[in-house]
């Protein structure tokens, strides 16, 4: 435990600096976590209020499926992420090995232009087959958008639910706040925000370029 725990702080706290550096995880927004045990389930994760972009492994938690500071291994102090509960919820709920959130400039946009639309619709781009599971440009993604709340068990039931509707979702959009992506491992999970960034850019200047012309 000790062991595996410490090469998936490293991984974090060096995927942190990458999506900081793209701009993704800006000031001490987002928070990212990977399963270090599925029995019991633990989960490393970044803390609350941390710069990603200077973020060192020894600040990383464990926490277990209560999104409770685990005892073991000796940890500095420190808070794990207010939204702990929420990479609970979605590990529970798609069986992930990993959980990242992420609050880039056209995530958070596009979450508020299409709050009320019930999510973002994603179809006919070559980059949708970075997606795990996904074969053909043709495939048909609909990113769903939850509002955002400061009451972490309410929008976890409301991510919950959301996943449970959208059984094939790959990410969901929490309204004016960001993208909570995930895959079976962090590589998975890196892939996934790369490539849904992209796309969440390419639909904003989009849309952007029609209603200038």
């Amino acid at each position: 435990m000790v062991e595996s725990f410490k090469q998936t702080a490293s991984d974090l706290v060096a995927l942190a600096k990458e999506l900081h550096a793209r701009g993704w995880l800006l000031g001490t927004s987002g928070n990212l976590s990977a399963v270090v045990d599925h029995e019991p389930l633990s989960l490393a994760i970044t803390p609350s209020g941390a710069d990603k972009g200077r973020l060192s492994c020894e600040e990383i938690l464990l926490i277990d499926e209560h999104a409770e500071v685990a005892a073991e291994p000796r940890q500095i102090s420190g808070k794990p992420s207010d939204e702990s509960p929420l990479h609970v919820a979605i590990v529970k709920a798609k069986g992930a090995g990993a959980v990242v959130h992420t609050h880039s400039t056209w995530a958070t946009l596009l979450s508020d232009l299409d709050g009320n639309t019930g999510g973002v619709e994603i179809q006919g781009y070559e980059m949708l087959k970075g997606l795990r599971g996904v074969t053909t440009h043709a495939h048909r993604e609909l990113i769903p958008i939850v509002d955002n709340s400061q009451d972490m068990i309410a929008l976890s039931s409301a991510i919950n639910k959301v996943l449970a509707d959208n059984s094939k979702a790959h990410a969901v959009l929490i309204r004016r706040h960001g993208l909570y992506t995930w895959g079976s491992d962090l590589k998975e999970a890196k892939r996934h925000v790369e490539i849904l960034e992209f796309l969440f850019e390419v639909i904003g200047r989009t849309r952007a370029l029609r209603m200038s012309s």
